[in-house]
């Protein structure tokens, strides 16, 4: 597989196995002090066992995520427009032999009714995802970006949409990037080139080197902000998580950025699918802690993204450890959400852990003071690729993350929450608010005005 050395990772998880205490003390100096970590350093934290020392990393990481983006927390809703695939794929539900699936893809109206039943909810921001058909997609992307854009319910609007899609060629991804997407998602799924090859029998999907070759094609036709992840249980989770970084690594070498966001899924069952049954590689609560964590130190400015797969309780816990990104609401089919159909359809991907409303999930950060935020400023301020790595690196990202988490907020709070969720919102807000440089304060009290007069969507 393309630009993954398998042997010098396992040469690298076998030479350190046992890091000194002094060796990982100035591991944990570095990435406090917002530095890459390289992948020796890494394969350290990897192999760390000891519960005092875990605890040590954990900190980090937690005060790596705060450093760089402070207490924000941001929002999205998948919205699955198709199901129809031509791939194989062991562990998933869309897989084109499963015929448990009933097949669906969603029509434009169809898609700008699931838009609206979001919009009503208070969502702002969707990740747009689809099977791999095997024809030729990207006008049907094209038109299903155009018909979310265009859907408005008052004055609420989706402000951002994502992408999760097949691999496509430079001039589809020109044409995705001209339709106003932010960020164009896909995961390998494993680096492992046995085990890709084991799980991915036959479909367009069954090449390893044209996936991962898909987020070179990505930057290379405009896209700068992409998203990587692997699906964690088909292989070692240590390996996949090396070599999750030597992809990056690559990335950073040929285009001067990495990833803007890192997904960590693990297989959850789904239906008509043998294979998650008896997972091969399954991945405990305690090591899924630990890969979160040192993802958060070894890559501080990238955005990691948790998924509904999740419990709500492994999910609250997971937010001080790295994770800076969740779904809510979630439904993994198409037409999901004004079917109300959560977890029973035969449409669905995979079961959903998390199965909170939106607004239960924000109540849930509010009580932890976390900030949820809706915010897509830096797509629209042009904030993306190496100018928004520019800011996150150093951390200065945090005060514009920090003021438009709150503006959201409160849009959030006065349109849509609950009663009890209002009322722990302003009290969240007037804390924080107090902790702001006078002139911070001045400017959101003036952006705060214009949404009491009935002014939505501003932000800096």
């Amino acid at each position: 597989m393309k630009y993954i050395d398998q042997a010098e990772i396992n040469r690298l998880l076998e030479n350190n196995k046992k890091p000194s205490a002094a060796e990982l003390k100035k591991i944990l100096t570095k990435a406090k002090a917002l530095n890459r970590l390289n992948l020796e350093e890494v394969a350290m934290l990897l192999n760390v066992s000891n519960p005092e020392s875990l605890k040590e990393i954990f900190s980090a990481a937690s005060f790596v995520k705060d450093t760089i983006y402070g207490r924000r927390v941001v929002l999205f809703a998948p919205l699955y427009i198709s199901n129809i695939c031509a791939n194989n794929c062991l562990y998933c539900a869309f897989k084109a032999d499963n015929k448990v699936t009933t097949r669906k893809a969603l029509t434009i109206e169809e898609i700008k009714e699931q838009v609206r039943w979001l919009l009503s909810r208070g969502h702002k921001r969707i990740l747009m995802v689809a099977g791999e058909s095997g024809k030729n997609p990207v006008d049907y992307y094209v038109e299903a970006i155009k018909a979310i854009y265009s859907v408005n319910v008052g004055q609420h609007k989706i402000r951002r949409v994502n992408i999760n899609c097949a691999p496509l060629s430079v001039e589809e991804f020109k044409k995705l990037k001209a339709s106003g997407i932010g960020t164009y998602q896909i995961f390998q799924e494993t680096y492992h080139e046995a085990t890709y090859r084991r799980v991915h029998p036959s479909g367009p999907k069954s090449d390893p080197d044209n996936r991962i070759d898909a987020v070179d094609r990505a930057f290379t036709a405009g896209i700068d902000d992409v998203g990587v992840g692997v699906l964690y249980g088909l292989y070692e989770w240590k390996f996949e998580t090396l070599a999750l970084l030597m992809h990056i690594e690559h990335l950073e070498k040929k285009f001067n950025i990495g990833p803007h966001t890192i997904s960590v899924p693990r297989i959850e069952p789904a239906s008509g699918v043998e294979f998650t049954k008896n997972m091969p590689h399954k991945v405990s609560d305690d090591d899924f802690r630990k890969v979160v964590a040192i993802l958060r130190l070894a890559v501080p400015y990238t955005g990691i993204i948790l998924s509904t797969r999740e419990s709500a309780d492994l999910r609250d816990e997971l937010f001080s450890l790295g994770i800076s990104q969740i779904s809510a609401e979630s439904r993994t089919s198409p037409g999901g959400y004004s079917s109300g159909d959560n977890n029973q359809s035969r449409e669905i991907q995979f079961t959903i852990g998390d199965q909170r409303s939106l607004d239960e999930v924000v109540a849930s950060l509010l009580e932890k003071s976390y900030i949820p935020s809706f915010c897509a400023a830096c797509y629209r301020k042009a904030r993306t690729g190496e100018k928004f790595m520019n800011l996150a690196k150093p951390g200065t990202i945090k005060g514009k993350c920090s003021v438009n988490a709150l503006i959201t907020l409160k849009e959030y709070l006065d349109d849509f929450a609950t009663e009890e969720v209002k009322k722990d919102g302003y009290r969240l807000i007037n804390q924080l608010k107090n902790n702001l440089e006078p002139q911070v304060q001045e400017s959101l009290a003036k952006f705060f005005t214009d949404i009491d007069r009935g002014i939505r969507d501003e932000y800096v």
